[in-house]
């Protein structure tokens, strides 16, 4: 008997097969029939399918009590009448997630951007719409998955316990377990999860033709022992059901199982969320992190990834990274050539909007060095990226320079008229340092909210007394505790006086969003300014001598607190 068949994720499935051959042996198909014809029935795991199974007493399978009887009555609970034994194919996923829990895992995130893969993939819909074929995500991310684990086949590799000494299976190949829901005649649903066999080796037209093959036969019940056979790493898809991140059980004998939560807008962009997995005892935080990060890059084109799809299914394309495909027809004959000066033009024309282009980034990253940041009235070092006149644009050509162009938030039709206000935000009072940050959907977002100055709106009449009585208060504060307790150490608010209304707000928001509760690990300093004003401890409670410390938890709303 394959030891496969009850000990992975298609066990619950295989048990219904199982019971129906105990019931009509000739009920089954030809291969299953020979695999459970051929194991012995000792070695055959019994799994009760009945209440009087489950019930039953001094039987070969039986579900013994939860707890041993005891020579002193207890008082007796009120049994459901709702209450239902779990039995058959639920009774072995009951224990096989049970034995996952001694599978050590940890898992990795990672944030993709999908606007190169939607965009792929339409295309090669597009041109497959007279061949009926269709691609899906999954086939591309499928395909993906198999082309990375072939680079990093530690991924495949497996826990085994041999005589009581851990050992590590290397299966060299990459068999892909696809995680597939199926519904059965009841209504209810299953998962049942073939495996493509030496997925690493095919092209994507064969793997495209193995994937749709497999997923026919779950749904129209036609799979075989053989199909669910020997996976090594397992693809998983709830984002098709809105799931936007998963952390899936690991069976044992895998090594890892990635997931793919639902494609969502973030500001400009589609973004996905895929995890990984993994047995943390064979593999490793770094390797399964490199492992996404390549199938992010793949994803994103690198190393032919699309020009291998395309040409595997004989279409004209070239899918490379960053390439913009064109959409218009081709031409039968050459374009007439450009008069000198109209091309001279237009030369003149791209270096002035790669200037733009230059001065918007230098802006950016440098403009934080020209602003206006001290009290005193100093003058900031600024930077000479931050002129415009070496780059040669003058008023009349930035005039000239569309500021669409640019990719810029701020309001204005042209650079002449966004410079400007580009100045303002980032050389004005307030500094932003944002373009070192590594995700380019982040440095998006905040260019976008930071020029567009959707957090500056100005304060009501009625807004900034509230704000002047709190910074009242705060400083009122801390006049009494340096004159109190002259020379005791402490850790003072002074220069961040704006972070008690700031918590403020913060909490605030969070009241109105559904949060019921916030938790401060607090800093030192300004630490009890912060019980004061916002946990709400009596200041008596929190002086500089009084050793107060822990978690302090402020209900969100209404305006309570308690510290612990």
């Amino acid at each position: 008997m394959s030891e496969f068949v009850f000990g992975t994720h298609n066990a619950a499935f295989v048990q219904v097969m199982y019971e129906q051959y105990l019931r009509d042996p000739a009920s089954v198909g030809d291969e299953w029939r020979n695999l459970f014809d051929n194991g012995k029935l000792a070695e055959l795991p019994v799994i009760p399918t009945t209440r009087s199974d489950v019930l039953g007493r001094g039987e070969k399978g039986e579900v013994p009590p939860a707890a041993s009887e005891r020579p002193s009555p207890l008082s007796p609970l009120p049994v459901a009448r709702d209450l239902k034994p779990i039995t058959g194919p639920a009774a072995r996923l009951v224990q096989n997630m049970t034995d996952s829990l001694s599978v050590p895992t940890a898992t990795s995130f990672r944030e993709i951007a999908v606007d190169v893969l939607d965009a792929r993939r339409r295309e090669l819909n597009t041109a497959l719409v007279a061949s009926g074929k269709k691609i899906s995500f999954t086939h591309l991310i499928g395909h993906a998955i198999a082309r990375t684990a072939r680079e990093f086949p530690v991924m495949t590799h497996a826990f085994q316990d041999v005589e009581g000494k851990p050992h590590r299976f290397d299966p060299q190949a990459v068999h892909l377990g696809l995680a597939v829901d199926v519904q059965k005649k009841d209504g209810s649903r299953a998962l049942v999860v073939p495996v493509i066999r030496h997925a690493e080796a095919m092209t994507f037209a064969t793997f495209h033709a193995a994937y749709e093959t497999l997923v026919e036969k779950a749904r129209s019940n036609r799979l075989l022992p053989d199909d669910f056979a020997g996976a090594t790493i397992t693809l998983t898809n709830p984002g098709t059901i809105g799931t936007v991140a998963s952390v899936p059980r690991l069976l044992k004998g895998q090594g890892s199982i990635i997931a793919t939560g639902a494609i969502r807008q973030i500001g400009s962009a589609k973004v996905m969320t895929i995890t990984s997995t993994y047995d943390h005892r064979i593999i490793q935080g770094a390797e399964s992190g490199m492992f996404l990060r390549r199938l992010d890059e793949l994803l994103q084109g690198a190393d032919g990834f699309y020009g291998s799809v395309f040409e595997s299914l004989g279409l004209q394309g070239r899918g490379e990274r960053g390439e913009v495909l064109s959409v218009a027809p081709s031409r039968t004959s050459p374009l007439s050539p450009l008069p000198g000066a109209v091309v001279e033009a237009g030369v003149e024309g791209l270096k002035h909007v790669a200037a733009a282009m230059a001065l918007v980034k230098a802006i950016r990253n440098f403009g934080h060095l020209a602003a206006r940041l001290d009290p005193l009235g100093s003058e900031p070092p600024g930077d000479p990226a931050l002129d415009p006149g070496p780059l040669g644009l003058t008023p009349e050509i930035m005039a000239r320079i569309p500021a669409d162009l640019l990719r810029i938030y701020v309001p204005g039709r042209t650079l002449a008229e966004a410079y400007p206000r580009l100045q303002e935000t980032y050389c004005g009072t307030i500094a932003y340092e944002v373009e070192h940050i590594g995700s380019h959907l982040e440095r998006v977002w905040l260019r976008q909210v930071i020029e567009s100055g959707e957090h500056r709106r100005p304060l009501t009449p009625d807004e900034r007394r509230k704000l002047l009585s709190r910074l009242t208060a705060v400083e009122t504060l801390e006049r009494f505790l340096h004159k109190a307790y002259l020379g005791q150490k402490r850790f003072s608010i002074e220069g961040l006086d704006v972070l008690v209304p700031m918590l403020d707000q913060t909490v605030e928001l969070a009241g109105a969003s559904g949060a019921r509760r916030v938790v401060l690990g607090m800093a030192h300093r300004g630490r009890l300014n912060v019980l004061a004003h916002i946990v709400g401890r009596p200041t008596r409670r929190s002086s500089p001598s009084s050793k107060a410390g822990g978690t302090w938890r402020r209900r969100s709303h209404p305006r309570a607190a308690r510290a612990t």
